[in-house]
């Protein structure tokens, strides 16, 4: 028999008999994804293959679902609050800052304190007339109207301490209720220190003046001496500097004010 003849009909017959793998075999077989070889074998399909795709397939939809958990757990921007409730054996006083909206009182306002201070206040204009009358309300309108006729007037001397004690916010008229260490308390418990500061009108700071009892104990209610900016268009109070003191520990008290127009 010839050579040839005989290599030849030995590997067709071995080309004809084997099965040659395909590349997602070869990719499966080479992968150290645990269980992919063992879902693409080489040889048939069996018992073993069906359950390793089972199994494959089941932890790659847990890990789907764990991941858009996850995910849309921090896409939520979720935030932890610590609070912690601590209670304390004594308290100190707490320091009360009351800023009045309205400097002074329109109705303590006179003819001579318009003619005086009424550019100042912006309630008239460097001719003494009212500013966008249009704005204001008609019963203000009205009064406002009548003491700024200054038809034949003669000013009066004026005097911009007694204008601010006599216009401003009076702490017995603010004062609607006020009970400390178990007492009750009123405005004669209180004095008030107060101290022009050195800076300017427009730069002013809302800051609390003392207000002290015959308790000795310092209680920062403010009250202001307020002028008026005419470059900012805003009222800027006087800096009062609180006496020192010291709030007595384990101590409470209430004070309720109303405002005055």
């Amino acid at each position: 028999m010839d050579l040839k003849e005989g290599c030849g009909s030995q590997g067709s017959q071995e080309g004809s008999g084997g099965v040659r793998p395909t590349s997602w075999q070869l990719f499966a077989g080479g992968s150290t994804l645990h269980g992919l070889r063992f879902v693409f074998p080489y040889g048939p399909a069996g018992a073993r293959r069906l359950l390793w795709a089972a199994a494959l397939l089941a932890c790659v939809a847990l890990l789907a679902v764990e991941s858009a958990e996850r995910l849309a757990y921090f896409l939520s921007y979720p935030h932890v609050t610590s609070v912690d409730a601590v209670v304390s054996g004594s308290l100190v006083f707490p320091a009360v800052t009351i800023c009045n909206l309205n400097a002074y009182r329109f109705s303590r306002l006179t003819r001579n304190d318009l003619y005086h201070a009424g550019e100042l206040l912006a309630l008239l204009d460097v001719h003494l007339d009212i500013p966008q009358p249009q704005l204001a309300e008609p019963e203000v309108l009205a009064s406002l109207r009548e003491k700024t006729n200054f038809t034949a007037y003669r000013p009066k001397a004026f005097s911009m301490k007694e204008f601010m004690d006599r216009v401003g916010h009076d702490l017995r008229e603010m004062m609607l209720y006020c009970r400390y260490q178990g007492q009750d308390c009123s405005h004669s418990d209180f004095r008030t220190v107060s101290d022009p500061p050195p800076t300017p009108v427009s730069s002013f700071k809302c800051q609390p003046c003392c207000v002290q009892s015959r308790s000795q104990v310092c209680f920062p209610i403010v009250e202001y001496f307020h002028f008026y900016d005419l470059v900012r268009g805003m009222f800027g109070s006087l800096l009062n500097r609180p006496q020192s003191g010291k709030s007595q520990p384990g101590r409470t008290g209430i004070c309720v004010l109303a405002g005055v127009i």
